[in-house]
Formats: structure tokens, sequence, C-alpha cells
């Protein structure tokens, strides 16, 4: 008897892998993010696999974001195709964009409310990004002049976006499209085609323009593995977890090196109304760019800054505070400010 294809056997086994590594025991309950798409389709194989090996609690939710009339009733055949598969707890759930310009992010955002608000405490959420998703993070990130925190792309690992209290796990990161596409027809299972994910489906930018992860998957990443070869995707994907390595250690320094001058009373209160920090200058200017914006960054936070709108311009600029001539200076940030005065510098809201 044939084994199985080898995509799903490599699925099953980084889901096991995460699992075990993330500490999820058996009799977890696992919320698997199905859109009804090969990837998620794919994942939702694995994961009803793994579950019934392994003793886990399966819950999927599909997620009718309402773009096109006919959403609604595709999510619930996809609800309904879960069940038949063995699913017991599968629902499809719709949510309101609203308005706003940036269709994507909106998206997004309210995909994952509706997935943690499925998922609960303690529940991983399984999501089903391939390398292709990833190599598409990438080239956004390489786009927009991006550091190593956004190149680094999407953890296997790590909290759910704009829900750090869950976990997302992505045991279908190291595996092409393509790959989980032939195990799904391997079992003679169709997928659903969103013409909203295709460059000239319905959906458009508020420029009226294609979605730009839409371009990127259709267009750009075609014509870079035509010139530079069909490792490209690959290649793309192996950039950003050795990015993520590299990363990971420079927060690990960061973090060593701050814990160190709080435990020698170098980092102050500043014991005003909104709260704050006092840091020498001396000890921020003498460390290497790499680790000192990641403690200039970590040190705004507390001082109150909004993590999601501090950007890699206001940490350069929080960085020229630092590195610049003397004096009395400042650098406004979101939702705090920074002052570098005599031998200190202040953060504070």
């Amino acid at each position: 008897m044939a084994g199985p294809h080898p995509a799903y056997a490599a699925g099953r086994r980084r889901l096991r892998a995460l699992l075990a590594s993330c500490g999820y025991r058996p009799g977890t309950r696992l919320t698997v993010a199905v859109s009804g798409g090969s990837d998620s389709l794919a994942l939702a194989r694995i994961a009803l696999f793994v579950a019934r090996r392994d003793g886990y609690v399966l819950r999927a939710v599909t997620v009718n974001h309402g773009i096109r009339p006919e959403a609604g009733r595709e999510a619930a055949q996809v609800a309904a195709r879960l069940r038949s598969w063995g699913y017991d707890d599968a629902a499809a759930v719709s949510v309101d964009l609203g308005g706003g310009s940036s269709p994507e992010g909106q998206a997004r955002a309210a995909r994952y409310a509706a997935l943690a608000e499925a998922a609960g405490a303690g529940s991983p959420v399984l999501l089903g990004h391939t390398a292709d998703d990833q190599a598409e993070t990438v080239l956004l990130g390489l786009g927009r002049g991006s550091g190593a925190r956004s190149l680094a792309g999407m953890p296997e690992a790590g909290p759910l976006p704009g829900h750090p209290e869950l976990t997302a796990l992505r045991p279908l990161l190291g595996l092409r499209r393509a790959a989980l596409r032939a195990a799904l027809q391997n079992e003679g299972l169709a997928w659903v085609e969103d013409p909203s994910n295709e460059p000239d489906g319905p959906w458009r930018a508020a420029g009226g323009g294609p979605l730009t992860r839409a371009a990127l998957r259709a267009r750009a990443l075609p014509a870079l593995s035509e010139v530079l070869g069909p490792g490209t995707v690959e290649a793309l994907a192996r950039t950003a977890r050795l990015l993520r390595r590299d990363n990971e250690a420079l927060d690990t320094w960061a973090a060593r090196e701050l814990a160190t001058w709080e435990e020698r009373g170098a980092v102050q209160e500043t014991g005003e109304p909104g709260g704050g920090v006092v840091v020498p200058h001396a000890l921020l200017r003498e460390l290497p760019a790499a680790v000192r914006t990641r403690i200039l960054r970590a040190l705004a936070l507390r001082a109150g800054a909004r993590a999601g709108e501090l950007t890699a311009g206001h940490i350069e600029a929080l960085d020229a505070l630092v590195t610049g001539p003397g004096g009395v200076r400042h650098c406004d940030l979101p939702g705090a400010r920074a002052l570098r005065r005599d031998n200190i510098v202040v953060f504070a809201r």
C-alpha cells in the first residue's frame, strides 16, 4: 500500500514538531483556518490526520469577508465539506470590513480577529502559509526598504497577528504550493480558486490598481523565477529563515544588555505623571547600531509609543538623536517623545 504524498508526510512531521516544541499536548484544541483554497485545504487534511493519530481536538473556521455575493455560500460549503471529512466542529463566520484605504489590511485584521474569537484562550491557530507566501513577504519587505525584522518574514510559531495572547503555527512554511496541490490532486480533491486573489479580480486597492500581494504572486515572482531560475521561491524563503536567526540573536543581545543596565540601576524611571525612563547617553552610543536601535525601540515602547505606528523611520530618527551632535535635541514619536540633554536620553509620553 502506497504511503502518503511526500508533501502530506512533510506537513505532518512539521506540525507534530511544532506542537511538541510549543508544549501543546494531546487533548489541546487546535483551531484550523480554512479558506477553501489549496493551501488551507491541505493543512486541514494534515491536521485531521495528526489529530486523529495523536489525540488533539480540532476546530475549523472559514471566514467570509463578504467581498463577493457568493462568498457566504462558498464558506458554508467549505465548512460542510470539512464536517464530511470528520471535523466535528467546523464553522463559517462572517466579518464586516467597513471602509478604509487598505482592503488587504482590513481583511487580514478582520480574519485574525474572527480566528482569535473562535480559538479562545490556550488554543493555537493553524495557518496555511507556504514557502510561496514567505517569498512574497520577503519581496514586500525589500520593496519597502524594511530591516531584518520584516525581511525575516513569518515565523513558524509566533503571536497571532493583532492578538499576541494567542499562538499561530505555520507548519507549511517549508513547502511549495505546487507540492500541496499535487497532494490534493492525488486524493482527487478540488479547491476553491478565489478571484479576489487575482490581480485583475474584483477586489482592488484604494488607488484602483491590483492588490499588492496578488500582483506579486501573479507577476513579480514568475518574472523573477524566469530570470533567476526555478529555485527563486525557495531561495527567498531561505533568506527569511537565515535573517530570522540573525534577528533573534540580535534581539537576545539587546534584551540582555538592557537587563544588565537595569540590574545596575542605569535605567531610571522619570517619575513624571505619564511615565517614562532615563538612560545614560554613553551607554547607548557605545553599542553597535543593530543592538542600539533595538534597545531604543524597546525604550520607546516602554514610554508609551504605539508599536503598530512605530516605523523604521522613527527608529532611525531616534538613532540620529543618540549619535548626532550634542546639545538639547528631541524626537517626536507616535505616543511618546525622546529628549537628549546633557548626558542622558529621556523617553516619556
